[in-house]
């Protein structure tokens, strides 16, 4: 079980801003900054994603937030890619993973490969 984790990003106010809008719709928000460097998102006051300023950034990731409903799956999309997002998948079954896997994949401004994924059966 993973407590958090972070990614590196080339220019962090732009990635500020992605995140903020991309990750609201699971109910995450900024939580804490340092120096204008550092960013930690999440609920409930305790951050459990973190973006850092690092340039170039030299390696790309994958991240997969869980969502217990498919309607945050689908205003992640939308809020991802109206904050400069690059479609990358949008919402939907992908069934070749299970037969309830519903998630939409979005890359960041620095190429990131980010998920939201319902596993559940329904709405």
């Amino acid at each position: 079980m993973l407590d958090h984790c972070g990614i590196n990003v080339s220019n962090f106010e732009k990635s500020k801003i992605f995140y903020s809008a991309a990750l609201k719709p699971l109910g995450y928000e900024l939580l804490m900054e340092f120096g204008g460097i550092a960013a930690g998102f999440g609920k409930n006051k305790i951050p459990d994603f973190w973006i850092k300023a690092e340039s170039p950034v030299t390696t790309r990731a994958h991240i997969a937030f869980r969502s217990v409903t498919r309607e945050p799956v689908r205003q992640f999309y939308s809020a991802a890619t109206d904050a400069g997002g690059k479609d990358n998948g949008g919402p939907g079954l992908r069934k070749n993973y299970s037969p309830t896997y519903y998630a939409a994949f979005v890359f960041d401004p620095d190429g990131n490969n980010i998920e939201i994924v319902c596993q559940s059966n329904g709405e």
